[in-house]
């Protein structure tokens, strides 16, 4: 095959949680920056840490709503004694192998304990709704770091495309400067300059693959992908460029603290600490349970007596009658031992009891006093981290509409200096073609439109990625 192989990233196959890209041959498709983001998010090993704990809130807020329901315990012991023991079926000393067994089955339900129950059931729904939000979150700063590395992409593709260009114009004269100097029409210095900022140029064309190459290392590590260089993504429509915010800083923090993921983590993280007050008074106030059980047990050594036959026989008293001893005859009851079974003896020997206990807090070392100065301490933390937010998220909406009109001003200029250059780099061309002008002013001409050219490319993805930022503070992340 002539073609080379090169890696195809829309190939995405899904192994469990875990994104995967192959390489295959053919032509190459170009990456939309939504493909990076979804990809960037399914392998992210942060996000996965932030949905297991999410995972964790759950399974602790399930657990909480478990403790309403009552216990239920068996248990079930089998043995064997040998020799002077205590036998379990008549509680009275035996000498001899006796097996036994004892079963019960017991259950308790926590009737009152100062509302702990369902307070802790709110404590935990409301830590696993911040959950949620920190795992939003987390995808926000991935998507946010793709965006950055997939508009670094495309810049550092324009610059490449730029320094290619200006270094094609630079070899175009010295191959004319070159034809003139072997007639000796020009000085030879000329044309060593011209040598010279060809070199530049080059140079400049190294640099700016470099800087690709290493943008592309950066969304492929975002990704968690294997490196590949020729990785490529799709160019951004330029009518995003005439986007602006008429919106002031203040209308878009209202916006922002309604909807961001961090605000809602942290105002819910302070409404699960105020729950958790509550979860430690309920230690103050007096726990009432129901408990229940039912017991049997086994013996080997249990047995009964089966009356068999009677027979009349003198009971070893005696009455006189006429002056002579006259024996006193009784009926006996003949007997015969009996083992019982262990059917009987489960049935025959079980019994239950039903109690209620409540447990009145007098003192416990100060611990439930403690509980509450902790937990008031986390409440009160959680409040300061709620304000601690909100206030560098009004700082950081500011900073970035500052930022987003100066790129947006700057990027206006530069506009109008690119023309004034390029203007005036036609001009200059044209004059040092004509032998009016020296290699110098030629040059003077050509490097201020080359780096008015590169500070406008720079520019132009600066104000994109102050676009999305704001974009993100409201929620509207288009990821187009």
């Amino acid at each position: 095959m002539k073609e080379r192989i090169i890696t195809g990233i829309l190939c995405l196959l899904f192994t469990g949680q875990q994104l995967i890209v192959f390489s295959q041959p053919g032509n190459v498709n170009k990456l939309t920056l939504k493909q990076c983001v979804e990809a960037a998010i399914m392998n992210n090993l942060q996000v996965q840490q932030s949905d297991l704990q999410m995972q964790a809130g759950s399974v602790n807020l399930n657990q909480a709503k478990s403790n309403l329901f009552p216990d239920l315990f068996t248990n079930l012991n089998h043995g064997m004694n040998q020799g002077r023991s205590i036998d379990p079926f008549t509680n009275s000393y035996i000498n001899q192998q006796i097996t036994y067994g004892n079963y019960s089955l017991s259950s308790s339900v926590t009737l009152f304990n100062g509302f702990q129950l369902k307070n802790l059931i709110k404590q935990n729904a409301l830590t696993y709704e911040a959950n949620k939000m920190d795992l939003q979150q987390t995808k926000d700063n991935v998507t946010l770091n793709v965006i950055l590395a997939y508009l670094q992409i495309l810049n550092n593709e324009e610059q490449l495309m730029q320094s290619k260009n200006q270094a094609e114009v630079t070899r175009q004269q010295v191959e004319r400067l070159n034809i003139m100097n072997q007639s000796g029409a020009i000085p030879p210095a000329q044309l060593y300059d011209l040598k010279g900022q060809l070199a530049n140029d080059e140079l400049a064309i190294v640099t700016n693959q470099n800087a690709l190459n290493s943008a592309k290392l950066t969304l492929s590590q975002l990704m968690n992908v294997p490196y590949n260089q020729n990785l490529t993504v799709d160019k951004i429509t330029a009518d995003t460029l005439t986007l602006q915010y008429n919106d002031k800083p203040e209308t878009l923090y209202d916006i922002s603290v309604k909807q961001l993921a961090i605000v809602k983590a942290a105002e819910l993280r302070r409404q699960s600490a105020v729950k958790g007050v509550q979860v430690a008074r309920g230690l103050h106030y007096p726990t009432i349970n129901l408990s229940g059980s039912f017991n049997t047990n086994y013996s080997n050594a249990a047995t009964k007596d089966i009356p068999t036959t009677s027979v009349e026989t003198s009971s070893g008293d005696y009455v006189y009658l006429s002056g002579s001893k006259v024996p006193v005859m009784t009926t006996r009851t003949n007997f015969l031992s009996q083992k019982i079974s262990y059917g009987d003896q489960f049935k025959n020997n079980y019994n239950t009891a039903v109690f209620l206990s409540i447990q009145i807090p007098i003192l416990n070392s100060f611990r439930a006093r403690n509980r509450v100065a902790l937990a008031k301490i986390d409440l009160r933390n959680a409040e300061v981290t709620e304000q601690t937010v909100k206030t560098q998220l009004n700082q950081n909406i500011e900073q970035a509409y500052f930022n987003m009109t100066a790129s947006l001003e700057k990027y206006k200029t530069l506009q109008q200096q690119v023309s004034d250059f390029t203007e005036s780099f036609r001009t200059a061309e044209v004059r040092f073609n004509a032998g009016a002008i020296t290699q110098v002013d030629y040059l003077i001409a050509k490097n201020n439109v080359d780096r008015s050219r590169a500070n406008l490319i720079s520019t132009k993805y600066d104000y994109l990625f102050r676009l999305k930022i704001l974009d993100y503070y409201q929620n509207n992340l288009s990821l187009q």
